[in-house]
């Protein structure tokens, strides 16, 4: 059962970016983040935040098919896994339980649904979800330079991010953050 539960609007990436800013700033290592959401929703542009706010610089891309990227000249550490395309019994060929047992480390974890079983009881999940649309529709001559063909602008595009702290751990690091 979470102990502690938020909830959030994005109204843009920078959001995104700025709560995982802040998550980065309270991680002392030895926490384990699981990113859920369909494709598209941000989990990787959560974990660039992360990654940003430590001081990591240049290209921060999924490791979809590298499956883990280790961050280890940042404090704390940073290991960056997304187990999109890997079953279950395939986790302990890539030392999944020797990162999640790292106190030095954080465990960004996208796709985290094949180790559901082996995650750590005390973690911190955040689920990523393609949100509300808000549509206008314009029929004035000025409206109609910045209409598409079907006659509708799109002014808005939200995302929700639910953060559900399982453990005393995770909920310290989610009560400072936010």
């Amino acid at each position: 059962m979470p102990r502690d539960i938020r909830g959030i609007l994005l109204t843009g990436a920078s959001k995104t970016l700025r709560v995982a800013a802040r998550l980065a700033a309270r991680a002392k290592g030895g926490e384990t983040i699981c990113l859920y959401g369909a494709l598209g929703s941000g989990k990787t542009t959560f974990a660039r935040g992360f990654l940003r706010a430590l001081g990591v610089r240049g290209a921060v891309r999924s490791p979809t098919f590298a499956l883990i990227h280790e961050y280890r000249r940042v404090k704390p550490q940073v290991i960056h896994m997304d187990f999109y395309r890997l079953k279950p019994n395939e986790l302990d060929n890539i030392g999944f339980r020797d990162h999640l047992e790292d106190p030095s480390a954080v465990c960004l974890i996208e796709w985290p649904e094949a180790a559901e079983g082996l995650l750590p009881a005390d973690r911190l999940e955040i689920r990523l979800d393609h949100g509300a649309q808000v549509v206008l529709r314009s029929r004035s001559p000025r409206g109609a330079k910045a209409r598409r063909e079907d006659g509708a602008q799109v002014v808005l595009r939200s995302r929700t991010m639910r953060l559900r702290a399982f453990g005393r751990k995770s909920s310290a690091l989610l009560r400072g953050a936010l």
